[in-house]
Formats: C-alpha cells, sequence, structure tokens
C-alpha cells in the first residue's frame, strides 16, 4: 500500500484516474475513512485524477504523536502533494476535511486550484463537546458514538433506503484507534478559523446539507459569508455525510467547480 511519512505521522494514499488528469484531493471526516468518497471518485476518476487519504489517526494512518492541531494536518496534505509531484490541486474536505482545506487555503494558497467545503465551518463551539467525546471514546471504544453518529450523518430516509452502506460507514467507525478519534477530536475543539478564512483567496465553494443537525446550514451559510466572493449550493435530502448521500450531485457539483477554476485560473467564480 502505498504511505506517505510526514513530520508526524504515515498517511495511506490512494489515487484513481489518469496522472496526466488535473488533480483532486478528497479529505475524509471525523470518524471515516478515505472510503466515504468511494461513489464520487468513481464518477471523477475519467476526467480528474483523484487523491484519496486518510487522515492521521483514522483508517491506515497513523499517528507520532498523541496530539497535533488543525495545521499539522494541512501539512499532511501539502506533504503529500509533494509527494505526488503535484503542484497544485483542488482539495475537496467534508467536516474535519473541510475544516483542513481551509488551513490550508489560509496557509498554503499556491498550492490550490480550487477548494470545495462540505458541511464544515472555521468554528464548532463549545470545546468542552469535543473534549467529552474524545474522552467517552478513549474510555469506551468508537462504538459508544455510532448511534448517534449515524443519527447525525444521515436522514431517516437515507437509513431505511441503503442500510448497507448505512452498515459500512458503522463497520468503518467501530474500526477506527480511539486514540486518533479522540486527537481529532481534541484539535477541532481547539480550532478557530473565523479570522483566518476571511483572507482566503483561492476559489471556493461551499455546500451544506439541508437535513445536517451537526454543521446545520446556517452554521455553513457563516462560513460562506466570511470567504469573499465564495460560492454557495445546499443539497436536499442530506444530512452531514453528504459525499455519501448525495454522490451523483456532489460528482456533478465538483465538475462544475473545478472545471471554473481549471478554465479560468485564480480568479475564477465559482458557482
Amino acid at each position: 500500500m502505498p504511505f506517505v511519512r510526514t513530520s508526524g505521522a504515515t498517511l495511506f494514499v490512494t489515487e484513481a484516474g489518469s496522472p496526466d488528469r488535473p488533480a483532486i484531493v478528497f479529505s475524509n471526516s471525523l470518524g471515516t475513512t478515505h472510503r466515504m468518497w468511494d461513489a464520487v471518485v468513481e464518477d471523477l476518476a475519467v476526467d480528474y485524477r483523484c487523491v484519496r487519504y486518510d487522515t492521521r489517526g483514522h483508517g491506515a494512518s497513523k499517528m507520532a504523536s498523541p496530539t497535533w492541531d488543525i495545521d499539522d494536518l494541512a501539512d499532511d496534505a501539502v506533504a503529500i502533494l509533494d509527494n505526488l509531484g503535484i503542484a497544485a490541486a483542488h482539495f475537496v474536505g467534508l467536516s474535519l476535511g473541510g475544516i483542513i482545506g481551509q488551513a490550508l487555503a489560509s496557509r498554503h494558497p499556491d498550492r490550490l486550484r480550487s477548494l470545495t467545503l462540505l458541511a464544515t465551518a472555521a468554528a464548532m463551539p463549545p470545546p468542552e463537546r469535543w473534549r467529552d467525546r474524545a474522552d467517552l471514546v478513549r474510555r469506551d471504544g468508537t462504538e459508544a458514538v455510532e448511534a448517534q453518529s449515524m443519527e447525525r450523518w444521515f436522514t431517516p430516509g437515507f437509513l431505511a433506503r441503503a442500510p448497507e452502506r448505512v452498515a459500512a460507514a458503522a463497520r468503518e467507525l467501530r474500526s477506527l484507534d480511539p486514540a486518533g478519534y479522540a486527537a481529532a477530536c481534541e484539535a477541532i475543539a481547539s480550532t478557530d478559523l473565523r479570522e483566518r478564512v476571511r483572507s482566503i483567496t483561492v476559489p471556493t465553494s461551499v455546500v451544506a446539507g439541508q437535513e445536517d443537525p451537526a454543521t446545520p446550514p446556517a452554521m455553513v451559510r457563516e462560513l460562506h459569508d466570511a470567504i469573499p466572493g465564495a460560492g454557495w449550493k445546499l443539497i436536499s435530502p442530506a444530512a452531514h455525510l453528504i459525499a455519501i448521500e448525495q454522490p451523483v450531485e456532489v460528482a456533478e457539483h465538483l465538475r462544475s467547480v473545478c472545471g471554473a477554476a481549471d478554465r479560468e485560473g485564480p480568479a475564477a467564480a465559482v458557482a
């Protein structure tokens, strides 16, 4: 399996599509792995070089330190780009992956062609909620948050309609290293990018799920309003894991966003 070593992690990376095509890097949410993007990548790999990786402490990615912050995770993404010889890529992140994307765009805008942020925010207070969750998972494992996570990740209709996909997401959550999940919770608790996102110059699109209880549309809209010139899209029905519940609509949106940025360059407007 391909791995990329950074100063604080060993990251599992997988690719699909031609290396001669524009690159899209996908970043997963808390409690998932690169597999959350399976259906989206299956659609896009025909036209793009699709790069996925497991966030440190998730899936097959290991962490060298028990604690880290969002800027460390942004630096992980840069290390992947460097290792693969990608000068600049489209970056797509959901939830925690979207927070990583915000940090990446504010620190390394030259490495991004475009930025798509799904079901995420610049800050997710109160921090005590995340620290309490970290303590719970360290003590009782990720099984302790499974039922609540499924209810927040998917709409009731999807839970009933696609039990096999819900079961796959639940299995991945249960398989995670509790220490990695807890460290990610603590990184979210310590993150507030509300001032930094105002300086983002990368063409950006912000996407919300209409039925998302974890990052409701109003919260995601605040992020959109803070990023100059950002585009906005609301998807329904969709709860938190929009990429699993509505992969066709997400892929279509990414084709539009990435295509516009590739045609028009850094100043591209994002719909």
